[in-house]
């Protein structure tokens, strides 16, 4: 078997490596230091087809593959892990369910714009009780014979500081359970929602996560996206490809952690010499390089699974569980190869460690990962 990538997927991950290198490099620290919301990168980003890499051409987007939306992804996340999920959720979670579920109307009212960077789209699944049971969903959409009133309360939403739609699940039919919740395509001005500022997150700083609160907030039935009742079905399809994503950004975290360790290793001397020659330091870097590929590559079959097959669910959770765990043992040991420059506060690698924690916790824990997994291989 040989593995190359097009003209065009490596082209694509051109692009975005010199976009993080120029624009996000000198920002990362700033971001995660004041946890502002980087709103001034989302011209450029869309100009780049960053925000709809997978939407096709006709409809704004950049009309590329998953495999090149991964690489793509990566190469931002070694720059910004935080930047990479804000494009991440407008793509996987957004954009590409409007592309496959919406209407030709709710295409025409969203879709160029969400690909283009002309709008942000947000993601509101998740609630106190209903994260990784996103089954339970306490929302309630009542149907008042010309649409829907939807109240609740939505926790997390990343992008909603900034963004002008949501895609949101609430449950039309709450005693058929994951089979009666529908999506619903809302502007963020709609009368009747509040937004909430979370508490401060330990890493990925920036992302513009709000609390979003839904009081009887009316929306037509030219709202609904998908059919109804098929909500569950949405989530699960973009939850795919937003797996993936993070796999992709995971990776981006855990290699910049690895270059760290590496140039520290090459330039730090103790006892004479660098400390890149001592066993010790030499079997740590091994084993997070050999990690980091073999994820890597559990990734890249993902995103050709994703370009391929109408569900790869097996496929992205395997992506998303060995890549976040990875990256999360890549920053350990580039923190452990640092020593204490590495556990500084305001160190490059002390901010990648808190960076790559959330990539096993959001859009399902590793535990559900594994639960994903397990029911499809036992499944048969």
């Amino acid at each position: 078997m040989r593995l190359t990538f097009t003209d065009e997927q490596q082209q694509f991950q051109r692009v975005a490596a010199e976009f993080a290198a120029s624009r996000l490099a000198p920002l990362a620290a700033s971001i995660d230091e004041t946890g502002l919301f980087p709103r001034d990168l989302l011209a450029p980003l869309g100009a780049l087809g960053l925000l709809g890499v997978t939407v096709p051409r006709a409809w704004g987007g950049a009309g590329r593959d998953y495999v090149a939306y991964a690489l793509a992804l990566e190469a931002l996340a070694r720059e910004s892990a935080v930047v990479a999920v804000i494009a991440s959720v407008n793509n996987s979670l957004v954009a590409e369910p409007l592309a496959q579920f919406g209407t030709d109307a709710q295409k025409h009212a969203w879709l160029e714009r969400l690909a283009t960077g002309r709008a942000l789209g947000a993601f509101a699944l998740s609630e106190e009780h209903a994260g990784t049971d996103a089954a339970n969903q306490q929302t309630r959409a009542t149907f008042d014979g010309t649409g829907h009133r939807i109240s609740g309360r939505k926790v997390w939403v990343a992008n909603a500081e900034a963004a002008d739609v949501v895609i949101v699940f609430a449950a039309t039919q709450p005693d058929l359970e994951h089979r009666g919740i529908t999506a619903f395509l809302v502007p963020l001005d709609t009368p009747g929602i509040t937004t909430r500022v979370r508490a401060d997150s330990l890493g990925v700083r920036g992302l513009g996560c709000l609390d979003l609160e839904f009081d009887d907030v009316h929306v037509d039935s030219s709202q609904v996206l998908g059919a109804p009742g098929a909500g569950f079905a949405v989530a699960r399809w973009a939850l795919d490809g937003g797996r993936v994503a993070i796999a992709a950004q995971a990776l981006g975290v855990g290699q910049a952690a690895l270059d760290e360790a590496v140039a520290h290793a090459r330039h730090r001397v103790a006892f004479g010499q660098a400390i890149s020659n001592y066993q010790a330091i030499q079997w740590m870097l091994a084993d997070v390089a050999t990690d980091l590929d073999a994820a890597r590559m559990l990734t890249w079959k993902a995103a050709a699974a994703k370009d391929t097959q109408e569900r790869c669910s097996l496929e992205a959770s395997m992506a998303k569980l060995a890549a976040s765990e990875a990256a999360h043992r890549a920053a350990d040991r580039a923190m452990q190869v640092l020593a204490s420059a590495g556990y500084r506060r305001g160190s490059k690698v002390e901010r990648l460690f808190r960076d790559v924690r959330a990539t096993e916790i959001y859009q399902g824990t590793s535990e559900v990962q594994r639960m994903i997994i397990a029911a499809n291989i036992l499944a048969g």
